[in-house]
Parts: C-alpha cells; sequence; structure tokens
C-alpha cells in the first residue's frame, strides 16, 4: 500500500512538473552549453545510457512479488528479455533453436528447480540485519541457499525462529579478511565458499568504513566498533593451486559434511584456473560475472573489469568437458541474474546452480540509489543506520514469490525447448543459436563460435556432475584424535594424548575443533580439557581453526598456516627436547609462513623464529613469538602480540586494531614499520607492562625459552627496549570508549 502512494505521488509530481513546462515554456532538452552530461553511466538517467534497472522494471518486479502476480511478473520479465531494439547483454543476443515441445505437466516440478537458486554473497555489514536475514529465511523455506558473504554471522542466527523459521545462512563464506571465520562459523552450513575474486572487483580488496562498523557488526567480526575492516586483496595462504588445495582440505576437515566451493571472476583464462581448482577437489566453482557486486564497489571497479559470465562460464564448461573434469565438479554462475529465461541460458551454457544478488534486494525494496557506501540508504536495505533499518519494508514472503516465478518461467521454457529435468539441459550448448540482433550496428562483426561450440561433438566426456572422487579425510590423524578425546566430548572430562606426527599430518586439530564447535558452540570446552602432545614435524595448517578446550603442544617444528584461524584453543611450540646448550631457539625457524591467519580468539606461544606474515588479520588472540619475518601484524584488527626478537621489513601494514609489543634493544623498529597507519611509542601504562609480563612469564612456562627467562631475570633492564605499535584510528577508538566509561562511572556516582 506504502509502494502504490508513493508512485501515485510521483505520477503527481511528473504531472506538475509537465504543466509548469508548458505554463512557462520551458524546454528542458536545450541544456546549457557549459553543463557536464552525466550520461546515466552508473545511475539511471531518462534519455541517457540504458539500463535494465529501470523504474518501470524495478516497481513491476517489486509490486508482482508483494501481489503474488505472476502476469504482473511476465511482464516485468518481457521488458528485461526483449532486447530487440537495444542490446545490454550477451545473452540478448542469443535465441533459442526451435525444437519439438512437451507438455509443461511432464517438466520437473518448480519445488525442484529452487533448490538449484541461491543469493549471492552480501556480507552483514554491507547490508542490514533485516535484509540479510530475510534473504537467509526465504532461502531455507524453499530449500535452497542464501550466502553469509565475509562478514562472518551472528550465532544467534543459528537457532530456530518460533514460528520454526531458519535464520541461519546455509552457505558460509570464507574471504580474505577472514572476519568471523570460527569453528563455530563453519559447522554451521552446508557449504564453504572461498571467495578467490568477485565480480565487481577482482583483485581488489575490501574495506568496511569504521563508521559502519557498529557494536553488533564488530562482535559478529570479532574487531573494535568504529574501527576500519580491511579485506586484503589476495587470500594470503593461496599463492598456488597447491595453497588452494590446502584450504579446501583445511575447510573439509572442520566440516566434513559440508561442500567446499571456490568462486572466481569471469575472466579471459578463468577455465584453466576453474580446471586447477577441480584438480584441488573443490566440490563447486563460481563463475561471477563482472557486473554483479554491490553499489558499495568503487566506480573504477563496477565497469571495464572482469568480463560477461557468459563468456567466463562457456570457457569453464569447455575446458573441464575436454579435460575430463566436468563430471567431478559442480558449476554454478551469478552475475545480475534477473528471468528465468538468463537461467535458461546459463544452464544450456554449462552451470548447474544460478546466483541471485541484486534482484534479491531489490525484491526486498531496493531502488538503486547507490548510496550503499554512504550509509544512507533510504529503503533501510544498504545501511546501519537504525533510523534509516526502520524503513525496510521487505519480507521473506516475496523473495518466496520470486523465486517461485523464476521457477516457473524456467518450466515454460523448458517445456519449449522439449526438457523434462533440469539435468537434462546442462551444458547443451547446441540449443542456442544468435538472433536478428545481431545487425544492431554495435553488435555487427561480433563472432561468437566460440561461446555456442558444442565440444561434446569432439569428445564423448560428461557435460555436467556426476560424482565426487574420494576427497582424502577419513584417514586423517584427527580421526583417531576424536576417538581418544570421547569423554572429553561427551562429558567434559579432561583427557590427555601424546603421539608422533609427520609432515603428512595435515590441518591435524581441525577436524576435533569442528566436533567441539557443534557441540558447545565458540565458547567450547573449559582450558585444558583435551591436551594433545606431539613430537615431530607437523604439516601445514597444524591446529587449523583450534576450538576452545583444546590445547595442542608441538615439540619438534610447524610448516605454514601454523593456528590458522585460531577459534580459543591454546597451541604450544617448542625445540625437540635435549637440544644442545648453545641453541639459540630465537635465531632458528621453527615454523613457517602465515601464522595466526585470521585468528578469532585464543593464545599462542612459539619459542623460536617463524616466516613471513605472522599473525596477518588477527582479530583477538594472545601471541608470544621469538622473532618474525616481513609483513608482520599485517591487517590485524585485534588481540595482542608480544614479539622477543627482530622484524622483517613492512611491520603493521594496514593494522588498524589491536596492540605488538616488540622487544628492540637495537632500535631498528623504526626503519622496518610500516608507519601509514600506526605509532611507536614507550611502554609506559601500568596495564601494558603487566599485560607484557604476564604473557612471558607464560612464554617461560609452556616453552622453557631462554629469551624469556632473561627478560624476566633482567626486567627493568629489558623494559625500555620494548616499542608498542598502536595503531591511530585504534587508540581513537579506545580513548573514546574511556571517556564514556568514565562518564558513566561519574553517573553511577552521582546516581549512588
Amino acid at each position: 500500500i506504502k509502494a502504490m502512494i508513493i508512485n501515485k505521488k510521483l505520477r503527481l509530481f511528473a504531472a506538475i512538473r509537465e504543466f509548469l513546462r508548458d505554463r512557462f515554456n520551458l524546454d528542458e532538452d536545450k541544456a546549457n552549453e557549459n553543463e557536464i552530461i552525466e550520461g546515466g553511466q552508473y545511475r539511471y538517467r531518462k534519455n541517457e545510457e540504458r539500463h535494465l534497472w529501470t523504474p518501470e522494471t524495478i516497481s513491476k518486479l517489486q509490486f508482482s512479488t508483494r501481489a503474488n502476480n505472476y502476469n504482473l511478473y511476465k511482464e516485468y520479465a518481457g521488458l528485461i528479455n526483449d532486447q530487440s531494439k537495444k542490446q545490454s547483454t550477451l545473452r540478448g543476443l542469443f535465441k533459442f533453436k526451435k525444437t519439438h515441445a512437451i507438455p509443461i505437466e511432464e517438466v520437473e516440478p518448480a519445488s525442484e528447480i529452487v533448490k538449484r537458486f541461491v543469493t549471492s554473497a552480501m556480507s552483514f555489514g554491507s547490508i542490514s540485519r533485516e535484509a540479510h536475514e530475510a534473504m537467509a529465511i526465504a532461502m531455507n523455506r524453499l530449500g535452497a541457499k542464501s550466502n553469509s558473504g565475509e562478514g562472518g554471522e551472528d550465532p544467534d542466527r543459528y537457532k530456530l525462529l518460533a514460528n520454526g523459521d531458519n535464520r541461519c545462512s546455509m552457505v558460509k563464506q570464507v574471504a580474505s579478511g577472514r572476519f568471523g571465520v570460527t569453528a563455530e562459523y563453519l559447522v554451521n552450513c552446508q557449504e564453504m565458499q572461498i571467495k578467490i575474486a568477485q565480480g565487481a572487483k577482482p583483485g581488489e580488496g575490501g574495506q568496511l568504513p569504521g563508521h559502519k562498523v557498529n557494536e553488533e557488526i564488530a562482535r559478529v567480526r570479532h574487531s573494535t566498533p568504529g574501527v576500519t575492516l580491511i579485506s586484503p586483496p589476495p587470500h594470503h595462504d593461496i599463492y598456488s593451486i597447491e595453497d588452494i588445495k590446502q584450504l579446501i582440505f583445511d575447510l573439509r576437515n572442520v566440516n566434513p559434511k559440508a561442500r567446499v566451493a571456490v568462486k572466481l571472476v569471469s575472466e579471459v583464462g578463468v577455465g584453466t584456473i576453474a580446471a586447477g581448482v577441480s584438480k584441488a577437489q573443490a566440490d563447486m566453482v563460481l563463475i561471477s560475472g563482472y557486473d554483479g557486486g554491490t553499489g558499495a564497489s568503487p566506480l573504477s571497479s563496477i565497469k571495464h573489469a572482469g568480463v560477461p559470465w557468459e563468456l567466463g562460464l562457456s570457457e569453464t564448461q569447455q575446458t573441464l568437458v575436454l579435460n575430463r573434469l566436468r563430471d567431478r565438479i559442480r558449476v554454478q554462475a551469478d552475475g545480475q541474474m534477473k528471468t528465468g529465461r538468463d537461467i535458461v541460458i546459463a544452464a544450456l551454457l554449462g552451470a548447474e546452480e544460478f546466483g541471485f544478488g541484486t534482484a534479491s534486494l531489490v525484491v526486498l525494496g531496493c531502488v538503486m540509489m547507490r548510496k550503499c557506501h554512504l550509509n544512507t540508504c533510504p529503503v533501510g536495505v544498504a545501511t546501519q543506520d537504525p533510523e534509516l533499518r526502520k524503513r525496510f519494508l521487505g519480507k521473506s514472503e516475496y523473495l518466496v514469490n520470486f523465486f517461485n516465478f523464476i521457477a516457473q518461467e524456467i518450466r515454460e521454457y523448458m517445456a519449449e525447448l522439449g526438457f523434462k529435468t533440469m539435468d537434462e539441459m546442462i551444458g547443451r550448448v547446441d540449443m542456442l543459436e544468435m538472433n536478428e540482433a545481431i545487425e544492431f550496428y554495435k553488435a555487427k562483426g561480433l563472432d561468437f563460435s566460440r561461446i555456442l561450440t558444442d565440444v561434446t561433438e569432439k569428445v564423448d566426456h560428461p557435460r555436467k556432475f556426476i560424482k565426487a572422487p574420494d576427497r582424502g579425510v577419513s584417514q586423517v590423524l584427527d580421526r583417531k584424535l576424536i576417538e581418544l578425546s570421547k569423554e572429553a566430548l561427551e562429558n567434559k572430562k579432561k583427557v590427555n594424548v601424546e603421539m608422533p606426527i609427520r609432515n603428512t599430518n595435515l590441518a591435524t586439530g581441525a577436524m576435533l575443533s569442528g566436533e567441539i564447535a557443534k557441540k558447545y558452540g565458540h565458547k567450547g570446552l573449559p582450558e585444558d580439557t583435551i591436551t594433545c602432545k606431539f613430537r615431530g614435524a607437523a604439516g601445514q595448517s597444524f591446529g587449523a581453526w583450534a576450538a576452545r578446550g583444546l590445547t595442542l603442544i608441538l615439540e619438534g617444528e610447524a610448516n605454514d598456516y601454523l593456528a590458522k584461524g585460531l577459534s580459543g584453543g591454546k597451541i604450544i611450540v617448542k625445540p625437540y627436547s635435549g637440544v644442545p646448550e648453545d641453541y639459540e631457539a630465537d635465531k632458528n625457524i621453527i615454523a613457517g609462513n602465515v601464522i595466526l591467519y585470521g585468528a578469532a580468539d585464543g593464545e599462542l606461544y612459539i619459542n623460536g623464529s617463524v616466516g613471513e606474515r605472522f599473525a596477518i588479520r588477527n582479530s583477538g588472540c594472545l601471541a608470544v613469538v621469538e622473532g618474525v619475518g616481513d609483513h608482520g601484524c599485517e591487517y590485524m584488527t585485534g588481540g595482542r602480540v608480544v614479539i622477543l626478537g627482530s622484524t622483517g621489513i613492512n611491520f603493521a601494514a594496514g593494522m588498524s586494531g589491536g596492540i605488538a609489543y616488540v622487544y628492540d634493544p637495537l632500535n631498528k623498529l623504526d626503519g622496518r614499520c610500516n608507519l601509514d597507519m600506526v605509532d611507536l611509542e614507550l611502554v609506559q601504562h601500568k596495564e601494558d607492562i603487566k599485560l607484557i609480563k604476564s604473557m612471558i612469564e607464560k612464554h617461560l612456562s609452556y616453552t622453557n625459552s631462554k629469551k624469556a627467562k632473561y627478560i624476566l631475570d633482567n626486567w627493568q633492564e629489558a623494559l625500555p627496549s620494548f616499542v608498542k605499535v598502536f595503531p591511530m584510528e585504534y587508540r581513537k577508538v579506545l580513548g573514546q570508549m574511556m571517556k564514556e566509561d568514565e562518564q558513566i562511572e561519574r553517573e553511577e556516582e552521582v546516581f549512588k
């Protein structure tokens, strides 16, 4: 009703405007010769650049889904699908070949088709809680999936509502920022999606400005309210296909029942990357088109970055088929999917699943104001402002209606094309050809033969997913650890385990942590409930996502990705017992690169030096180490780190939160630290001194570190050599919080 009233007001204003123009002989078409014409490249402008999202298409879609009116939806779909005059998409140049039609009653029901749909990744933070939860509820009602995006998820959403609705997103995204990616987060899903790149801004990182990080978002992301959150451009545990295989393996260990997906941007050569992802044992690959993404993306990234999903999807399908890989991996596509016709074309080009991002938000009330980044969305969709969020009028029922409409439209096309099931349609590119619009001047000379090539004519290989091969998690060391820890998992009784470890034992502790998180959530078990002592050289990702209550003690050495995503557990790494007396741990490497990546909570004590990017994106862990390589504490947002030795170059780059204390008797840190976002100062506050000393005392107790003992024995002389690395923005926010606490204390005193 409100929407109809607004529509009537708009018509009235238009009539008044027309009357005034005629009355005073105003000619709007005669622009001032010095006026700059916007052109409508990014925002809709009447009589300028053509957009598929127009006031007419938006209003028809919103009215149809609110009234559950399929005929009105068909009017909307007609406006989108009919691109005969002006082509806006590559698929607008395609048409279906005529074939033997079948009765629509023989086509599989819409209730099965909707299970292939997913709402694309949009983080809680980029959009409001109301919009985020409405999508999750709708997709769970349909048996489909919603995607959490990279902003984490409130654990309260894992509980069912009184009416039985489920607000939990069944796809949990693991992006470069690793915000809120804990063991609990990962076990509450059916799919874990690694976002290597996104269509709107491939190869770029993300940033949530401090003014959008309220208390709720900070809690979910394990950060500090008001502090800017930065996602690195790359995943720092992915520099090769072998690395992504390791991350896929890590995630599959935490939640063996969920599938692991990889999100790629549609670009030239994406087929080769998709083939690598398949060989890395992913269950699904997503090809994301260049015109997707929220309005919060920079203008420089929305245009001319990536290519349409039609190109990337076609290349991916052909590459996978030719390399005998298509039958072992599913393919998904997204990027401005709007109608059933879009889905049918994507299916014919090779996709089995389909993502809807912008269209989902439009159904919920988005009017394409392009104000996402300003936190001023007037309809409460892409804002955290509590007053603007009150204007949100979207309901899950509208999305349910929309996806049922899409499925019904797909069924109509399937009946025309003679397909009874969606599976029959996957990869049938031979059913597509060019339409007459190829004569349009912009389309002349385009050659679509590569897109429309059916490679199965040359090779008799499967064109769709059939069965996944064995993923290699049935024989991991954690299977034995879980068996030995049964009393702890079931009755919280303390358990001690000792065993050797080899570098072929990967992601040790991850599956056990998943079992803890399933039963006890992020709170986990009491400290040291399960203590596992290992001797040897641990493989990659030792202690990944270790949950609270789990203590892992390693005597020997560790590989890369130690304590990745630490979720409350405690990890201790120390040299082999019996090393020579003159062995200097701080001058010897005992663990590899990218340690504590995305750690949310817990403790880590390492008696030795480590490689590059130590504590990158740490958001809450306490750690002591005796030396780090380049880029230490990069993008850190929380936690406390004590470094009892030298650092490499570029220390604290992008560090917006947390505090690092570096023992720097040779005064080298000033030349090695990236001072763009941090200040260096002496350790003078009692709280800092007390914290450093207690952390070093624990380090000595756990690892028997010579360096820790020397510093504690000479505490007064050593203390002036500690440098406090303090992010400027974090200092500002902490100062404001302290003022507010003091104000509250004064008010309480007055009240008393």
